[in-house]
């Protein structure tokens, strides 16, 4: 396939302390469908305490760039200012792209008139594929649904974005101030802007579901926060608030419907600890509009 100078692509991954799965991330990103001498990959290493130079250098196509300012959103900014694609592709550090990722996201993205994004599938993975265990169910239904994102968010998550370069230069560069929801804030001037978002099914990468409640607590944390920090810059109101605080508590039957799980237990087991990170996270939302912990 022979693709034209405007649709050279950068790959960019901001990494902090992840050097095994980045292996495996630059892996895949080698054995791409797309032209060899058509993409680059910049890994923005966030002031790790590991060595990621080791790593990056064993990929061609990789090559690396520190940014010292704490903060993912922060890395990607400095992933752009290099970049020499028109068309740009975030992945995250602990992401495998499938083998024609690249060549998906720019034929989704130039497959729609005034896209201003790509949103594409994230297909979690398993520690045990064939029994996941219910946090790890929790995880995969709950987070990282790029097409729900699109739907009623306006945004995708930057594990699988693709997106131009010229639409940085429209709207801005990623907060960042923001260690949570700047994927959002930025998703949601691309769409105050005008361009239209696209989801691709096809443009997918793996993501390895969270299988500890430490990690999903984690991860419950950082995204309950996430509309604090935007305050700052946007609104988050009471309204808004009152909104989250009720799809919180609400039953987890949409959810629930999501998940693949196959017998009887499973299900009651996955109910339960569903119901539960779901109340969890409203008692964190609440903490943190009171400005408590």
């Amino acid at each position: 396939m022979s693709v034209e100078t405007s649709e050279f692509v950068s790959v960019i991954i901001p990494i902090f302390n992840d050097s095994e799965r980045l292996q495996h991330c630059l892996r895949a990103l080698e054995s791409q469908t797309f032209p060899d001498d058509a993409y680059e990959v910049i890994v923005v290493d966030n002031a790790s305490d590991e060595d990621v130079t080791v790593v990056v250098s064993q990929f061609p196509h990789a090559s690396m760039i520190l940014e010292t300012q704490r903060g993912s959103y922060a890395a990607r900014n400095t992933g752009i200012a290099i970049a020499k694609g028109a068309i740009l592709a975030f992945t995250d550090a602990d992401c495998i792209p499938a083998p024609n990722w690249i060549e998906q996201g720019v034929h989704s993205l130039r497959s729609v008139a005034n896209c201003g994004l790509v949103a594409g599938r994230i297909e979690f993975s398993y520690q045990d594929p064939q029994h996941p265990n219910s946090i790890e169910l929790c995880d995969s239904v709950l987070y990282l649904q790029q097409d729900l994102y699109l739907k009623h968010a306006k945004f995708g998550a930057t594990a699988n974005v693709f997106t131009f370069k010229a639409i940085f230069d429209k709207v801005g560069l990623f907060d960042q101030t923001l260690k949570s929801g700047g994927d959002y804030e930025w998703g949601q001037r691309v769409f105050a802007a005008g361009y239209q978002q696209v989801y691709s099914e096809d443009a997918y990468v793996f993501h390895p579901a969270r299988h500890s409640f430490e990690q999903l607590y984690k991860k419950i944390l950082r995204t309950t926060r996430g509309p604090y920090d935007l305050s700052r810059s946007s609104t988050y109101t009471l309204k808004k608030f009152a909104r989250d605080i009720a799809r919180d508590i609400f039953p987890p039957f949409k959810t629930f419907a999501r998940a693949r799980v196959d017998t009887f237990h499973q299900k009651i087991r996955l109910w339960f600890v569903l119901t539960f990170i779901k109340h969890l996270t409203a008692l964190e939302r609440v903490k943190a509009q009171l400005k408590f912990g």
